[in-house]
């Protein structure tokens, strides 16, 4: 099955099968990738916890509202964090990357504030969840990318201090009643010509 019709199947789910475990070389994989992701610069603001302990997942799952079945019913919970602050991210990027892209950072982005610099760093973040939904696609592995946490009480759990969370993915194994199924719900998209335009 090539990529593109691996994409056509994918779809967020709602229902996992809570005996459905990922085997340990994909999950090797799937850190390998995300450990791959592109970001600005390579600024890298992120962090990655791979949850699967009951124990653990109980307790995100408390924190997670109308997500808290997909939490547990699954064979792994990802959560994706961002550096807290602007001064460990400028420490790490002045240990790590090049001059020309430090001078990047303090010429293009550093000097439009505080708040823009925090969604500047959150964008980043937001391009490893693309990389990690596309590669669960091409590996046969379901997923639900979730906003709908609590980052706060995700961040007392976690015992994070340097990084916060910006939302998580549950991935594992669909259940086969799961109503959200493309066989049983297709999926909905703009018309492709309104969205994508030659120029």
């Amino acid at each position: 099955m090539n990529f593109l019709d691996q994409m056509k199947k994918r779809y967020t789910v709602k229902k996992y099968n809570p005996n459905g475990k990922i085997g340990e070389e994909q999950i090797s994989a799937l850190k390998e990738i995300l450990n791959l992701s592109p970001s600005s610069i390579n600024s890298q603001p992120w962090n990655f916890i791979f949850v699967n302990g009951d124990i653990l997942k109980k307790q995100l799952a408390e924190k997670s509202y109308f997500n808290k079945g997909k939490v547990l019913d699954s064979s792994h919970l990802i959560v994706f964090q961002v550096l807290r602050d602007t001064e460990s991210f400028e420490k790490q990027i002045e240990e790590n990357l090049p001059e020309g892209s430090i001078n990047y950072y303090n010429t293009m982005v550093k000097p439009q504030g505080e708040t823009a610099i925090q969604s500047w760093l959150a964008h980043q973040v937001y391009l490893s969840l693309g990389v990690l939904l596309s590669a669960c696609a091409a590996m046969g592995i379901d997923s639900t990318p979730m906003e709908g946490i609590e980052p706060d009480g995700y961040d007392v759990i976690l015992n994070s201090d340097k990084y916060k969370t910006l939302f998580a993915v549950a991935i594992g194994e669909r259940d086969e009643t799961d109503a959200n199924q493309p066989e049983l719900n297709p999926k909905s998209r703009l018309k492709a010509e309104k969205v994508i335009i030659e120029a």
